[in-house]
Parts: structure tokens; C-alpha cells; sequence
């Protein structure tokens, strides 16, 4: 039998009548001729009120039982949702993470896959079973411990069951009906889009689109599973949604397909960097053991003492999500300290934001940046930071000028238009 997976996000299964609807779409799968792997989150809320159980609990927790508990959150999911299919007829189980097994490191709340043995589930489902239901999320450890897959875990459990089985499709069922050229809440002309490339998708997820987590976009990618955004709150059907495939299945792409943004972002400026070999490695080693996760970087020829020293010292910029800046600064106040870097000031800006144009189209275009910074200076929006990369051009702004940077841009590139 042709199989597909649905996963179905916390908001999709927020309660028993949600868990109702789902389980309505799932069925509906089942009778068009569908084996289904249905992949669930925990209802809405849950997993924070399970954080925040463990934390009041034990503040110095051990992270093996925090998955413990945080993981039950699908475990409860699952089995509602198996129990509704069951009620409606459909030869349904629910499975925990440890039962199929899904085998992963033993990275406890960051856990990575290292495989999915197909032949339990392709048992039942030889049985009679058309059902499986998966918890989201969780994975069994090398030492045979319960693990979890960290933020997006779910998205992520669904591509990897995709790829295992070879599914046809995997549907991700969430709140929103598809991928969008922004975000609409910014501009009411963000348009839907029918199709979008991995790689358009991989940018604008980890630029700040929270449709889908990076990771489960980059695992699409490496092993070709065709993706589909859906809304859980809609009538659905095979042309619903946005379909996020290979380039190839697209017959022909806009120069720019989307305008990301992103408010959560700072900037860190270090005056007057010794100017040597060696230095950026310097800089960045120690942001990086510190696990600060760096974006753009952009280094200069510094104004102070520059008529003294000329060539001998520079500043060096660079980007950091706003909720790291404390841990970026500690790294290089004590790589200071240590001897390994000197700088007369750290510049702190926490009133940046970061706007960005994607399009797969841009391989092959020139003038896109010209466009974008024509669009941008025409509103008087000041760029302190650029960042490109082949589909990519990123820029770093004041954050009160976000969203007329948005919505310029999506005018600028004729996006309201199919």
C-alpha cells in the first residue's frame, strides 16, 4: 500500500475535540487507499507545564529523567489519538518512541537520529493495521534511555519516518494553511505559496519563518521527502497547502520568492581588534565553546587610532540572537582576560533587526541587490549590516523600521503576484 505521513502540531491537538478533527483527516487518508504514520506533539501548553514541573522540582535537574518527563507529553497524545481512530473504525496503535524503536544519540533534550527499523510497524501493518501513531519528539537512547530531539522535535520525527518508510508525502498539519511570501501579519499582500524549493524553504526557516524547524527541512532536503504545509483548521485536499519539493518539480521560480525577518537579533561591535593573523580565530573559537551561535560578521578599518596606527587594528561586527548576547559577552570579556584577544570597547546594539530576501531564482539574476537596497534607501531604512549567500541576501537594520523594510521589499519584488 502507498504510505503517508501526518504529523499534527500542539495546536492541532490541543484537546479531544481537535484530536477529533485530526484524527477526521487522518481517516479520511485511510479510506483514499493510505497506509498512515501519524506523528503527534503534546497538546498544547503541555510540554511547558512539564518543563516548569521539572524545574521547580530539581534547578540542578538530571537531563535523562527531565526526558523522562518532558517526553509524556506525546506518549498521552498518542494514545488519544489511536483510541479516537479506533472509535471511528480505523485499525489503529499508538507507539512510544522506545517500541519502534527510534534509535538516537544519547544527547539527552538535543538527540540526533542514528536510525528507524522499519519491521515492527511494517508488521502491524501487514496484520491489518492502517494506523500507525508515533509519538513526536522522543527517541531511545544508546544506553537505553529515553531521549529528546530538542525545539522542532516532532517536524523533525515526521521527515525521518518519512525517509525510513519512503512515504509517498509527508503532511505537516499546523495553524497556518501554507508557507507564505512574508509574514502576513506584517503585509496583508503575503501571498501563499503553491510550491517552494528545500533550499528557498531551509533559508527563510532559519531566518526566522516559523512555519517549519530548520532541522526537519534540512532532513527533507538531504533524502527528498516532499513536504506539505497544511492547516489543521481547514478542509483539505491533494492541492491544498504549500508543497516544499526539489527544484526540479518547480517549472519556473521567481528571482526572490520571500522576505524573512527576524526582531530577535544584536549586535556586538569590537573596537580596535589587534589587525593579525590569527584574530578572527581568536574571536570566534570562543563565541562558538560558548555555544553563541554567530551570523553575520562584517569586519572594518577602524576610525580609532587609526592615524596613529594605520593597518594595525581593526573593528569586527557581528550578529547574535538577541537572547545570547550575555554569554557572548562573558566569552570575550574572559578570552580578554586570558591574553588571547585585546579590543579597547564591546559595542552592544539589541535594537537591531535583520530583513532578508530569498529566491532560488537569484543564481541566475543579477541586480537583486541593487533592487533591495534601492527599496530600503527609498525609505530612508539605514543598513548597518549585509550578509549574502547564493539564494540569500540579508541585511541588518534598526528593528522600529522592520516592518516598512518588509513590506517595501515585497513590493519591490512584485511578490503580491502568482
Amino acid at each position: 500500500m502507498p504510505l503517508l505521513v501526518m504529523k499534527f502540531g500542539g495546536t492541532s491537538v490541543a484537546d479531544l475535540d481537535r484530536i477529533k478533527n485530526a484524527a477526521a483527516k487522518v481517516q479520511r487518508e485511510v479510506e483514499r487507499g493510505y497506509d498512515v504514520i501519524v506523528i503527534v506533539s503534546a497538546m498544547s501548553g503541555k510540554t511547558n507545564e512539564l518543563v516548569g514541573w521539572v524545574e521547580q522540582t530539581s534547578p540542578l535537574f538530571d537531563a535523562r529523567e527531565y526526558d523522562a518527563v518532558v517526553s509524556s507529553g506525546e506518549n498521552v497524545t498518542a494514545g488519544l489519538m489511536a483510541l479516537t481512530l479506533q472509535e471511528m473504525g480505523v485499525p489503529a496503535r499508538s507507539w512510544q518512541g522506545w517500541q519502534v524503536p527510534i534509535n538516537t544519540t544519547a544527547a539527552h533534550s538535543a538527540a540526533r537520529f542514528v536510525d528507524i527499523p522499519r519491521a515492527n510497524i511494517d508488521q502491524k501493518f501487514a496484520e491489518g493495521f492502517k494506523v500507525a501513531v508515533v509519538a513526536g519528539f522522543q527517541g531511545l537512547g544508546p544506553d537505553g534511555r529515553i531521549t529528546t530531539l530538542g525545539r522542532g522535535g516532532s517536524d523533525t520525527t515526521a521527515v525521518a519516518f518519512a525517509a525510513a518508510f519512503a512515504a509517498e508525502r509527508c503532511d505537516i498539519y499546523t495553524d497556518v494553511d501554507g508557507v507564505y511570501t512574508t509574514d502576513p501579519r506584517i503585509t496583508s499582500k503575503a501571498r501563499k505559496l503553491d510550491k517552494i524549493a528545500f533550499e528557498e524553504m531551509l533559508e527563510l526557516a532559519s531566518l526566522g519563518a516559523k512555519v517549519l524547524q530548520t532541522r526537519s527541512v534540512e532532513l527533507a532536503m538531504r533524502y527528498k521527502v516532499r513536504l506539505r504545509v497544511l492547516s489543521s483548521f481547514e478542509d483539505t485536499d491533494e492541492n491544498s497547502g504549500t508543497l516544499i519539493c526539489d527544484e526540479e518539480e518547480i517549472m519556473e521560480s521567481k528571482v526572490v520568492n520571500g522576505v524573512a525577518s527576524s526582531r530577535d537579533e544584536a549586535k556586538i561591535t569590537l573596537v580596535t581588534v589587534e589587525d593579525r593573523p590569527g584574530i578572527s580565530a581568536a574571536i570566534f573559537a570562543p563565541l562558538a565553546e560558548a555555544g553563541v551561535n554567530v551570523d553575520m560578521i562584517v569586519q572594518n578599518i577602524s576610525e580609532k587610532d587609526y592615524e596613529d596606527h594605520p593597518g594595525s587594528v581593526t573593528d569586527m561586527t557581528f550578529s547574535v540572537p538577541i537572547n545570547q548576547v550575555e554569554r557572548a559577552k562573558r566569552a570575550m570579556e574572559e578570552a580578554k582576560a586570558s591574553g588571547h584577544i585585546a579590543y579597547d570597547e564591546l559595542v552592544v546594539d539589541t535594537e537591531v533587526a535583520k530583513v532578508s530576501v530569498v529566491g532560488i531564482g537569484m543564481r541566475s539574476h543579477t541586480g537583486v541587490a541593487a533592487k533591495m537596497f534601492k527599496a530600503l534607501a527609498d525609505e530612508n531604512v539605514n543598513i548597518k549590516v549585509i550578509s549574502t549567500s547564493e539564494i540569500k541576501i540579508s541585511v541588518l537594520i534598526d528593528r522600529k523600521y522592520m516592518e516598512l523594510a518588509v513590506q517595501a521589499l515585497h513590493d519591490a519584488f512584485g511578490l503580491e503576484a502568482a
